[in-house]
C-alpha cells in the first residue's frame, strides 16, 4: 500500500520490505529501519539530513525566483488567500505556533469546525510537567521510556522533560488557570505509569481550559485569522530538485461550498488524530485523519502508526441504568486520573482483576490496562468492566471529576455511591508524520506538532498526559526555524495558478449527491467495523492479512460507486474527502501492523507475543510514487494509473 524510494545514504539500511502485486514500478516499503551504531540515539530523526529522489510534479518543477510580497494578508479574490504562516488545526499545537509567529507575520489558523473542535477541548487529565522538588526530569524521561516499551527516542524524551515546565508556566501567563492547592501551589495528580505527582489539571477539564485562554489569546491578536468550518483537502507541492516544498493548502468552505486555496511561505500541520477509524472512539468527530493522510500524499515520511492507543476506560453506555436516546458520535472519556486517585477496576461479578494481570494494578500503563479489560471481556463474554471510586470521600470525587459526575448523573449514575461502567475504545495514535526535534519534516516548509506528529517521545505507548506536553514543546520548538524559513522565501502572486482546483460537484443534482453521501456513509462504518474486528487491541497476521483485503476490497468498491455516478478526480465534498482519508489512515496503521513481527506497547501480536529486543526499531512509510486509488493521490494533480 505504501510505497517509497530508499533514501541516499550509507549511514542505514532499510529491511523487513513488503512489495504488493509484480507490476509495482517502485518497491512499495514498509520499513523498520536498522541503525549502525546506537539505535536511539540516532533515532533522533534520521531524516534530518537525507534527501528523496522524487519523480518529477506534473504541475510545477521548482519555486523558481519568486517576487517578494511585503506584508502578506492580502487576497487575490475570495477564494485565493496569502498568509505568510498558515497552521492547519485549532488545538493547543497550533493556537500556542500562531501566537508566537504571529510576532513575526500574517497567520491563517484553519481549523475544520469551530475553533474549540479539537481533541485538546475533550482532554480530561491533564498536562504532565516536573514541577515539585521531590520529582526529576530523569524520572519523568524513565516513566515515558517504559510506558514507551523502549522504543522512544531519549533526545527527544529528554527535551520534552526539560521543556515541559517552562511551557506550563507560559500558559498560565496566558490566562489558563490550573487547580492549587491550600498553600497555592499548583495541584499535581498522579495517572497510571508515573511514578510522581506531575499531573497539573483543570479539575477534569483541563484541555478546555486551555483551549479557552488560547483562543481568547488568539482572537485579540490582529496578525491572526481565524477561518472556520475550512475543511483541510490537501497540502500544495512542488519539487525543488529531489526535494518536496509545501507553499499552502487547499481547503473546503463547508458553509459556503466554496474551494478556498491558501498560499502561504510556512506551514504547520497540528491536525490532531485519526479515532475515527474506529467506530469506538473518544475523539471528536473532526478526527478522521486528515492531517496523517494530506502529508501521506504531499511526500512526507509517516512512522510507527501501527501504534494505536485505546483508552481503557471510556465510558460504556450500554451500562448505564439510563440509556442514552441516541448514539454517541464520540465516546465519553473517563480519564486516567480516576485509577490515579484511587479507582479499583472490577469485572462484572465484582472481582478486582487488575492484579492479575500487572503488579501495578490499576497504575499500569494504558495498553497493558486496556489489554487487561479486553481479556476479561473475551472471556466473560461481556460488554463492559466496572471502575469505583465510590470509596473515596463524596466531596473529592465531586471536586476532582465534576465533569464526569454531571455526565453520568444525566442517565442514573451517581459515581459517588455506584461503579462506572467502562470499556476500551480508540483514544490516540503515537504514530503520525515523522518530525525532528524542530518539527520539522522532509517536506520543506512543512512542520507538525501534536498528534499529527511523530516526534518520538511516545515509542509504542503514549505515557497519559504526555499528549498536551508534547504538544505545547513541539509548537514552540517549530517556531524559530518557521520564521527562518519564512524570512528565506518569497511569495509569487501567480502561484495560486501553480495548481488545478478542486471543486465542488454541484453539477451532480441532489438525487445523485443524496445517493454518494448514503453509499459513503455506509462505507465508512464498513471501514470501521473491520478496523475492530481485525485490526483491534490484540491482533494476529491473519487477522492484519484478511483487513488489509478487505480494506482494499472496500475502497475499490466505493471508488467504482462514485465514479459511476459521475464522480471526477478533482471534485471534493466533506464527506468523500474525509473518507478517503480514512482510506488512506486505515491502509497506514495495517501496514504498519504487518512489518512489526513483535509484541511492543499497544501493538500486540497473538503469532509474535514476546518483545524482539533486534525489532526495538522504528516503523517508517516512505512517501509513495505508485498511487492508484483516488485516496491516495493529490487532487490537484493528474492521476498517475
Amino acid at each position: 500500500m505504501a510505497t517509497g524510494v530508499a533514501a541516499r545514504t550509507s549511514n542505514f539500511h532499510f529491511g523487513g520490505i513488503r512489495c504488493k502485486g509484480q507490476s509495482c514500478q517502485q518497491a512499495s516499503l514498509v520499513s523498520s529501519l536498522t541503525f549502525n551504531g546506537c539505535i536511539q540515539r540516532e533515532l533522533s530523526w534520521f531524516l534530518r539530513f537525507q534527501r528523496f529522489n522524487f519523480s518529477h510534479s506534473p504541475v510545477s518543477e521548482n519555486w523558481k525566483s519568486l517576487r517578494t510580497v511585503p506584508v502578506l494578508s492580502c487576497l487575490r479574490d475570495g477564494s485565493v488567500k496569502y498568509f505568510d504562516f498558515s497552521v492547519i488545526g485549532s488545538g493547543v499545537a497550533g493556537l500556542c505556533y500562531a501566537l508566537e509567529v504571529a510576532k513575526h507575520g500574517t497567520v491563517a489558523v484553519i481549523t475544520k469546525a469551530e475553533p474549540h473542535e479539537s481533541n485538546t477541548n475533550y482532554a480530561q487529565g491533564g498536562v504532565s510537567a516536573v514541577l515539585c522538588p521531590s520529582d526529576s526530569v530523569e524520572s519523568h524521561m524513565q516513566d515515558t521510556i517504559v510506558a514507551g516499551a523502549y522504543l522512544c527516542d531519549d533526545e527527544t524524551v529528554r527535551v520534552v522533560c526539560t521543556e515541559g515546565p517552562d511551557r506550563i508556566r507560559e500558559l498560565i501567563a496566558i490566562g489558563a488557570s490550573f487547580d492549587r492547592g491550600e498553600d497555592g501551589n499548583l495541584h499535581l495528580a498522579r495517572e497510571g505509569g508515573h511514578s510522581h505527582h506531575r499531573i497539573v489539571h483543570a479539575a477534569d477539564m483541563t484541555g478546555r481550559e486551555i483551549e479557552r485562554a488560547l483562543l481568547e489569546a488568539v482572537v485579540s491578536d490582529p496578525n491572526i485569522s481565524v477561518f472556520e468550518h475550512h475543511f483541510a483537502i490537501d497540502l500544495l507541492t512542488t519539487l525543488d530538485g529531489p526535494d518536496a516544498v509545501c507553499h499552502g493548502v487547499d481547503t473546503l468552505n463547508v458553509e459556503t461550498q466554496e474551494v478556498v486555496r491558501f498560499i502561504s511561505k510556512v506551514t504547520l500541520l497540528a491536525s490532531g488524530g485519526a479515532g475515527h477509524i474506529y467506530p469506538s472512539t473518544t475523539n471528536p468527530l473532526v478526527a478522521t485523519g486528515d492531517g496523517m493522510a494530506m502529508a501521506h500524499r504531499a511526500q512526507a515520511v509517516i512512522s510507527n502508526m501501527e501504534f494505536v492507543q485505546f483508552h481503557p476506560t471510556a465510558l460504556a453506555d450500554e451500562g448505564l441504568p439510563i440509556k442514552p436516546k441516541k448514539t454517541r458520535e464520540n465516546s465519553f472519556l473517563i480519564t486516567e486520573a480516576v485509577r490515579g486517585d484511587g479507582g479499583i477496576l472490577y469485572n462484572l461479578g465484582m472481582e478486582r482483576f487488575m492484579p492479575l494481570y500487572d503488579e501495578r494494578a490499576e497504575l499500569a500503563p494504558r495498553d497493558v490496562v486496556a489489554r487487561s479489560i479486553d481479556d476479561q471481556l473475551k472471556k466473560r463474554n461481556e460488554k463492559y468492566v466496572l471502575l469505583d471510586i465510590s470509596h473515596k470521600p463524596t466531596e473529592k470525587i465531586l471536586s476532582h471529576f465534576p465533569n464526569i459526575a454531571a455526565e453520568c448523573l444525566k442517565y442514573g449514575l451517581d459515581i459517588t455511591s455506584q461503579p462506572i461502567p467502562v470499556v476500551p475504545a480508540a483514544h490516540y495514535m503515537c504514530g503520525g508524520v515523522r518530525a525532528g526535534l524542530q518539527g520539522e519534516t522532509n517536506v520543506r516548509g512543512l512542520y507538525v506538532a501534536g498528534e499529527v506528529a511523530c516526534t518520538g517521545l511516545h515509542g509504542a505507548n503514549r505515557l497519559a498526559s504526555n499528549s498536551l506536553l508534547e504538544a505545547l514543546v513541539f509548537a514552540r520548538r517549530a517556531v524559530q526555524p518557521s520564521i527562518d524559513h519564512k524570512k528565506s522565501t518569497s511569495i509569487d502572486l501567480s502561484a495560486s495558478n501553480w495548481w488545478t482546483r478542486t471543486v465542488v460537484p454541484k453539477s451532480l443534482g441532489c438525487n445523485v449527491m443524496h445517493n454518494i453521501l448514503r453509499r459513503t456513509k455506509e462505507v465508512r462504518k464498513e471501514l470501521q467495523s473491520i478496523m475492530w474486528r481485525y485490526v483491534g487491541i490484540v491482533r494476529s497476521t491473519t487477522s492484519l492479512q484478511t483487513a488489509e483485503w478487505r480494506i482494499d476490497e472496500l475502497e475499490a468498491e466505493w471508488e467504482t460507486y462514485l465514479f459511476e455516478h459521475g464522480w471526477e478526480q478533482t471534485f471534493v465534498g466533506l464527506e468523500a474527502c474525509e473518507m478517503r482519508n480514512l482510506f488512506c489512515c486505515a491502509k497506514l496503521v495495517v501496514s504498519s501492523a504487518l512489518a512489526r513481527h513483535e509484541s511492543r506497547g499497544l501493538h500486540y501480536m497473538v503469532d509474535f507475543p514476546h518483545v524482539e529486543e533486534n525489532k526495538r526499531l522504528p516503523t517508517i512509510i516512505l512517501p509513495s510514487l505508485v498511487n492508484c486509488t483516488w485516496s491516495s493521490r493529490q487532487l490537484h494533480k493528474l492521476p498517475v494509473c
